[in-house]
This record gives C-alpha cells, structure tokens and sequence, in this order.
C-alpha cells in the first residue's frame, strides 16, 4: 500500500507540472521590455528589434570612420537608455497596411522594398495612426517615434555589440549596402544585404532614413547635453541618415550625417521607426 501511495503522489506531482507547464506565464515588466517586438498591422508584420541602453562615441574619428566632414565632429561620449529599432525601413507593404491599400507614394513598387517619396511630415503621420493602432501592444510608457539622430547612429553601430565598423554590419561597403555602385540606380528588397550585430538590415545604403531631429551642422560642436540628446532647436531642415542607392560609399557610413526639408519627398529616401520612452 506504501508503494501504491507513492506511485499515486508521483502521478499527482507529474499531472501538476504539465499543466503549470501549460498555463502562460505572466511576465515582469523588464522581462517584457527587453526582447524583440512583432507587432502585426492588417495582417503584416513589423518587427522591432531591443536595443540595450549604453554609452558610445558618437561621431566620425579618422580611424574607426574615415572620410570625416564638418559636420560629424567632433566625437563625443553620449548615454542612450534603452529603446527599440526596427529590423528593416518601413516597407511598401507595412506602409499601405497602415496607410491604405491605394496610398503607396513609392516610385519603384514592390511589397518588400522599402517605402520612399515620404515626406518627413508624413512620417509622422504614418506614425500617430500606428501608435492609435498599436496603443493596446505598445510596452509600458513607450511609443513609436523616429528615432533620434543618436538612436540611429548607436543602432547602426550595433549598441553594446558594435565591432566598431565603419559601416552598419562591417566595413566592406558592398556586403552590407546597397549603394551607387552596386544598385543599378534603384531601390531593393529589405534583409537582402548583411545585418549588423543586433540584427538590424540596411542601415547603411537602400535609403536614406528620416531621423526625428532639427539639422544642425555645428550641434556637435555647440550642445552639453549627452544623455539621450535630440536636437529641438527648430531649424530649416531635418536629419537624414544612412546613405542611399544613389551616393558614394563615404555617404553609407554610420558617422554620416545628411538633411531634407521636412515637406519633400526624395526617391531615395525612407524612414524606420523606433519605439522610445516617452517624454
């Protein structure tokens, strides 16, 4: 009898775990903030890759860059907290998913290439519909946003796992790029080239990224400010970063920074969309 009772409590204690292994289990908050996002708009995806919060140089210095201008020095320790980037440009098929099936604004059509000929301003509309979609999903006290032009840069650079490339995945401009020299003059499909260490694609070359930051040519040089900056000081133009199909290598690498005017649309420019702490 002794031995049947414990055959019993075995059982008991096994059917007890199988079904604790089957209930979901509810997650902290810091579990649910730090791992990857796919979120689903109309049926497509849009994943969102974590990017740990940390410290980096940002900006060109002669070794780890090269070819460096005015505007990207000088180099400067700055501290990101934590935020979210997403793995590609916003494609085609995620902007009409969001937008509508009848608004594709894009020169070269395809689902899988990103979205270009958007407008700043536009981007941003793309956004605040995402965000009233999303709003039940989004993690606590996050939001979508373009990212900062210093999100940007320390995405590019891998965040805390950077290699310290010259480009967003290594620093043969071909592998990773979709540039002058290799595009035959267009766009192409996301995730084709190389992803950098956080596994983020064409972030160097395709097309240019709005970033959510006035230009200023001299902010390196002028702002204190180092804990996740952004530059408010309103301006004439905005920032644009990562090269495109239609520039020079020098244009693809992470230090490089460009600038549009937030009414036009180029056919080489697109953005990606970031979630980060609100403010």
């Amino acid at each position: 009898m002794k031995q049947l009772s414990e055959i019993t409590r075995n059982v008991v204690l096994f059917c007890l775990l199988v079904a604790a292994m089957a209930c979901p289990v509810a997650l902290s908050a810091q579990t649910q903030g730090t791992g990857n996002r796919v979120f689903h708009v109309n049926q497509i995806p849009l994943k969102l890759v974590f990017v740990k919060g940390g410290d980096m140089q940002m900006g060109c210095s002669d070794e780890r860059d090269g070819d460096c201008m005015s505007q990207e020095v000088p180099t400067h320790t700055v501290t990101l907290t934590d935020f979210y980037i997403g793995e590609t440009e916003i494609t085609q098929a995620q902007w009409m998913a969001v937008m509508g099936r009848d608004n594709n604004p894009s020169y070269w059509k395809g689902n899988t290439l990103p979205v270009e000929r958007v407008s700043w301003e536009e981007c941003h509309r793309f956004i605040a519909r995402l965000n009233k979609y999303l709003s039940a999903e989004l993690p606590e006290g996050y939001r979508f946003a373009l990212p900062s032009e210093a999100q940007w840069e320390y995405a590019a650079r891998g965040g805390l796992k950077s290699a310290r490339t010259r480009y967003a995945g290594g620093n043969t401009v071909p592998e990773v790029a979709w540039y002058y020299d290799n595009s035959s003059e267009r766009t192409h499909d996301v995730r084709i080239k190389t992803a950098n260490e956080l596994g983020v694609f064409d972030m160097s070359g395709n097309v240019w990224e709005w970033c959510e930051d006035w230009f200023n040519e001299n902010f390196y040089a002028e702002n204190a400010n180092w804990t996740d900056p952004q530059d408010n000081q309103e301006a004439t133009y905005r920032v644009m970063r990562g090269g495109s199909w239609n520039y020079a290598a020098k244009y693809q690498r992470c230090a490089h920074r460009n600038r549009g005017s937030v009414h036009s649309r180029y056919e080489d420019c697109g953005f990606r969309v970031a979630l980060v702490p609100k403010r």
